[in-house]
């Protein structure tokens, strides 16, 4: 275990923005720390200061106004379900969440951290002495992706659940960074590099998450795992459809990043179940197979338009 040398706290986002200023590039952010400190015992995160987000104001609860729910990414999973709003408007929300990991799990996990946890893979997520037996691959520090024999990308995969349901209902991000702040889409977070697998810079924190209301979204969550409790996803599918029939699809778990395929009610399905086929760019990095894997996204994308009736 990497014992930290530095342990801060702060008590208002300019005051972590500051501290992340002073420890640039060996700091890391914590929230529930259901990630990050798994990572930390096996020696794949090393950063020696730590940055305790869990005090300040503004990162918690959520709020509506007329066009936006808001919520906090300190939010815990396991408190989701008492907003009104997204049990009404949003309940494949939280079915996402009451997927994630264990009961104990969900009430210290929170809602920005599932966004940002890290990228995974069979030969990344192992301890210091297997990695040196194994050898070291591109995700730390190798030269060499072990999962493909490739030399050139790194095929970890995305394995937040939260990620595909909020993406599949066009959720945006709020981004304060010491730059300055910014909103974007909660796709465009996601760079497709197995390596640096977000599009945000080390100091920049998520303040909030945002989702579109009345737009009588409908949607179908399906996760493939080997136990109903605990594990990452091998496979996650999302599909929603608004009032105004537009269809959009998330996986996780396949590929670098979510993979994202639209269209409407009336398209070809299997014409968009092959597209999310060919955008999964899934691996034999995991415990089922790349094939097994690509299978079931034909599988389950088509039960969810099914169970959509569309």
């Amino acid at each position: 275990m990497i014992a930290e040398q530095t342990y801060l706290k702060p008590k208002t986002l300019d005051e972590a923005l500051n501290y992340a200023r002073e420890h640039a590039g060996n700091f890391s952010y914590l929230a529930g720390g259901t990630d990050i400190m798994a990572n930390r015992f096996h020696e794949n995160e090393t950063s020696r200061c730590l940055i305790d987000l869990s005090a300040i104001p503004e990162l918690q609860g959520f709020r509506t106004d007329e066009n936006y729910l808001r919520i906090g990414s300190l939010m815990r999973l396991d408190d989701l379900k008492n907003i009104s709003a997204i049990a009404s408007e949003f309940p494949a929300l939280l079915e996402a969440a009451g997927a994630v990991g264990s009961p104990v799990i969900r009430k210290t996990a929170t809602i920005g951290g599932n966004l940002l946890c890290e990228n995974r893979c069979i030969y990344y997520n192992q301890s210091q002495w297997w990695r040196e037996a194994a050898g070291f691959c591109l995700k730390c520090g190798g030269d060499l992706c072990i999962a493909t024999g490739g030399k050139k990308a790194c095929f970890s995969e995305v394995v937040s659940d939260m990620a595909p349901v909020l993406i599949s209902f066009d959720a945006e991000l709020d981004l304060m960074d010491t730059g300055g702040n910014k909103r974007i889409k909660l796709e465009d977070l996601y760079s497709g590099d197995g390596v640096k697998p977000r599009n945000m810079s080390q100091t920049a924190i998520i303040s909030g998450i945002l989702l579109p209301l009345s737009r009588d979204f409908k949607a179908v969550f399906k996760k493939l795992r080997q136990r109903q409790s605990l594990e990452f996803t091998s496979l996650t599918t999302v599909v929603s459809v608004d009032e105004a029939n537009k269809v959009k699809i998330a996986l996780g778990g396949v590929d670098p990043k979510i993979v994202v395929v639209e269209g409407a009610v009336g398209d070809d399905k299997e014409k968009l179940i092959s597209k999310c086929i060919k955008g999964a760019r899934a691996v034999d990095n995991d415990m089922f197979t790349r094939t097994y894997r690509r299978e079931m996204i034909n599988v389950f994308l088509t039960n969810s338009f099914r169970e959509l009736g569309i």
